[in-house]
């Protein structure tokens, strides 16, 4: 299972290290690879520099000076969460290649997609009893730094491996009629998230969120789910397809 971490979560250290033993405990049952952001993280050590901080559809608009931040602040994060779920190798995507990019759009400076992932290198981690940490920076064409996002990493890592992943949030997965938590959908399918998107029942922060599971889809994922790291247990279950709001093609 692929997990993407981030968010709200982050800012909390026990429900931190909460989702940590959650990962821990689902790795006896099957592989993980977890995926990680810290826009939280990102954005406090920025405002601690007075570096301006932008986004634009979602995104973040990354100067020299702000990649600079983005790779300390994730590289630290990486470690700590590392240590918390114990029995993990933290990485950051330019270590041996492991996320490859190009520039996403120039007008959004050092920001990348992902192009290809050294999915060997994670098999041998994963072979080796190891659960890889990977944090969201990738290496460009040039050798330098990418800020990439994280949900779109996570995509493009299920993808790579052919697995399914979870997009942990703050919610609790996609609602037909938000915000009522009894119109949650447990599935969906592709053609149905295209439908919700153009008849706006899907809206707001879950559109970035819907179009990241289906890019993972799109990449070679069987199925993305979007769930909850708000709260702990989440992950077994969904993994089981019983809690968040699962994707498929």
């Amino acid at each position: 299972m692929i997990v993407k971490y981030g968010g709200n979560a982050m800012k909390n250290l026990e429900l931190r290290r909460a989702v940590a033993a959650d990962i821990a405990a689902l790795r006896a049952s099957m592989p993980v690879v977890v995926v990680h952001g810290g826009g939280p993280v990102i954005e406090r050590e920025l405002a601690a520099r007075h570096i301006p901080s932008e986004f634009r559809n979602g995104l973040r608009v990354t100067s020299p000076e702000a990649m600079d931040v983005v790779e300390m602040a994730l590289g630290q994060l990486n470690k700590q969460l590392s240590q918390d779920i114990g029995q993990a190798l933290g990485l950051m995507g330019r270590d041996a290649q492991l996320l490859q990019a190009e520039v996403l759009d120039p007008e959004l400076g050092w920001v990348g997609r992902v192009t290809h992932v050294n999915a060997e290198l994670i098999r041998t981690l994963l072979g080796a009893g190891l659960t890889p940490v990977i944090g969201s920076v990738a290496v460009g064409p040039d050798g330098a730094a990418l800020n990439v996002n994280a949900d779109t990493a996570a995509g493009a890592v299920a993808g790579a491996l052919g697995q399914g992943v979870v997009f942990l949030t703050d919610v609790d997965g996609v609602y037909r009629h938000y915000p009522n938590p009894e119109s949650r959908a447990a599935t969906l399918s592709r053609a149905e998230v295209q439908g919700g998107l153009a008849e706006g029942w899907i809206a707001g922060g879950m559109i970035p969120k819907v179009q990241a599971a289906l890019d993972a889809l799109e990449r070679g994922a069987p199925h993305a789910t979007i769930a909850s790291g708000m709260q702990s247990g989440v992950l077994a279950q969904a993994a089981r397809g019983q809690a968040g709001t699962r994707i498929t093609p």
